[in-house]
């Protein structure tokens, strides 16, 4: 008997001890939990509180980042000189400078600081919607890159009748007004969007919308469009040309034809604005008070309004005249000419015998010289003769290259059954 209760009392008391052991553990255990909780709830209270920075903890690798928006006075030393010698910085910002230099990161723009130990292993900063600038750690070395900005991306229809102008059409439709500049910039050598358009004029668009993390973050590529104005219908597919020796593709809009969207120049230097003289023979000038030849067209624009070179061109003249005001004179191929007055000012790094592309902004509208109101006199010539740029038909690009026809009329085939069958989906549900 007294053997047994030894034998009892010995195995109670390991039970006993592995007991207490397990209390111990839970004790500690709920401790910790406790002290983890209100750290994580002090993190969230700060993240809610102050929208950036903020900071993201990846504790299985002891990572943290760091993401803000550069605000004003904000540069590359100000945000990394918490982590780098300026001289550390000054190194990363020459190996940059082929890609982007850190000296030209500006406000609004998103970052992020990547983190290891509270020490910098890496940097990004979103250059624009499309691409970011990436550094990289690796010991004592930063590797340096542009990468694409990665999106989810839908393809939607989007459809409306103009009651006014563009925009409002685009906006009663519940979207943006990026997405009208982008079909303006489409269709901008058949249609012009200042004169052009008639209430009952419509159009169907299929774009691409972008989501990061789930948010709406604007409109990728257009893919197909029909645009009827003033009852002639108006198509545009996109086309991605194959890559050459030594370039790459070039992407550009068609008709279902296989003919280039795209003419030697656009219909007009301003996107949006509304025409105050057209070109005549004898026009009573407001300001000298005589009867004159007005060779050009007059836009009626808010000052500052972005102004597009029509053409692919050489800047010949520039610079201020008492008449003109602030003027840019442009050479063309095959004789052309077109000129600009009464700007505001002129774009960067604008210069006598700089070349231009066609929509590159060259100025600003503005009242300088003989002007009564902000708008823009834009002149064209052929041949050194004025010519009425609302009646000149320019000629067109080039055409899809025989050897992509068949791929293109397959593309062009697909695109339009979607764009049909989406848009009587879209009718029946409305």
């Amino acid at each position: 008997m007294t053997d047994l209760k030894a034998v009892y009392l010995k195995e109670n008391s390991t039970l006993i001890f592995l007991i207490k052991m397990l209390n111990f553990i839970l004790f500690f255990t709920a401790i910790f939990f406790i002290s983890w909780s209100n750290t994580l709830f002090a993190s969230n209270y700060d993240h809610q509180s102050k929208p950036h920075p903020q900071i993201i903890l990846q504790s299985s690798s002891n990572i943290q980042i760091v993401e803000g928006v550069v605000k004003r006075g904000d540069t590359a030393s100000s945000l990394l000189e918490r982590y780098l010698p300026l001289q550390k910085i000054y190194e990363i910002d020459r190996q940059s400078t082929d890609i982007f230099s850190l000296t030209r990161i500006r406000r609004g723009q998103p970052y992020k600081l990547i983190l290891q130990n509270n020490n910098l292993i890496g940097f990004e900063y979103e250059i624009d919607k499309e691409d970011k600038l990436v550094v990289q750690r690796n010991k004592d070395s930063f590797f340096i890159n542009q990468e694409s900005i990665k999106y989810d991306v839908n393809i939607d229809l989007v459809s409306a009748s103009i009651t006014s102008n563009l925009f409002e059409a685009v906006r009663k439709s519940g979207e943006g007004c990026e997405l009208a500049i982008k079909l303006a910039d489409i269709f901008a050598w058949d249609i012009d969007f200042i004169k052009d358009l008639q209430s009952k004029d419509h159009f169907r668009v299929l774009v691409e919308k972008r989501y990061r993390d789930g948010k709406f973050s604007g409109y990728g590529r257009i893919l197909a469009a029909f645009f009827t104005n003033r009852g002639t219908v108006y198509k545009a597919f996109l086309h991605q040309s194959e890559p050459s020796k030594g370039s790459t593709g070039v992407s550009g809009y068609y008709d279902e034809n296989g003919k280039s969207l795209q003419k030697v120049f656009l219909k007009a230097p301003l996107t949006f604005s509304r025409i105050s003289s057209k070109f005549t023979k004898k026009r009573f000038h407001p300001i000298l008070k005589v009867n004159r030849p007005h060779h050009g067209i007059d836009y009626a624009a808010s000052k500052g309004t972005p102004i597009k070179t029509v053409g692919d061109g050489t800047i010949a003249q520039i610079g201020y005249n008492k008449g003109k005001g602030n003027y840019i004179k442009i050479r063309h191929y095959h004789g052309y000419t077109t000129s600009y007055y009464h700007m505001s000012k002129f774009a960067r790094d604008m210069k006598k015998n700089r070349r231009v592309l066609q929509g590159d902004i060259i100025g600003y509208v503005g009242m300088t010289g003989y002007a009564t109101g902000p708008h823009l006199c834009f002149r064209m010539k052929k041949n050194n003769r004025y010519v009425d740029p609302l009646k000149h038909k320019s000629p067109s690009a080039k055409p899809i290259k025989a050897n992509e026809m068949e791929q293109f009329i397959a593309n062009v085939t697909q695109l339009f059954n979607r764009l049909s069958a989406q848009h009587q989906l879209s009718a029946l549900n409305n």
